[in-house]
């Protein structure tokens, strides 16, 4: 899957994500050890600073490489899709092959069950409480 490839995404709340498989029954220990790899370069917290990547605090269901003052890639900047958790499943499989030209030096995640259950976790912690 690539950005190009992505196509029209129904973007719905967080919890309503989380009520659906796959997220539903997710392991969001083994989620939250494999964020670990994410807050290398990303803070998730509410009003967190973005580092050598964006603060990721309430990112689900924003325009791609919309961060405010962040510094994107000129691919990310282009780019139009939303950042769902279809989107960011198939960001973590292959980021360079999903967008090329974004900067993010990372190979990815190749385990499907491994990228349901980071999702799940940053849906949790990423999400404003009111649910979206």
């Amino acid at each position: 899957m690539t950005a190009a490839a992505l196509g029209g995404q129904s973007v719905l709340p967080a919890v309503e994500y989380l009520a659906q498989a796959p997220y539903a029954s997710a392991d969001r220990d083994n989620g939250q050890r494999l964020a670990q790899m994410c807050k290398a370069c990303h803070t998730i917290g509410k009003g967190g600073v973005s580092m050598v990547g964006p603060n990721l605090y309430g990112f689900f269901g924003t325009p791609a490489g919309s961060a405010e003052g962040y510094p994107y890639s000129a691919a990310l900047q282009e780019v139009d899709f939303v950042w769902t958790p279809r989107a960011l499943d198939a960001w973590l499989a292959q980021p360079a092959r999903f967008l090329p030209g974004n900067r993010m030096s990372f190979p990815g995640v190749s385990s499907a069950s491994d990228r349901v259950d980071v999702i799940a976790y940053l849906l949790e912690v990423t999400s404003p409480q009111d649910g979206g």
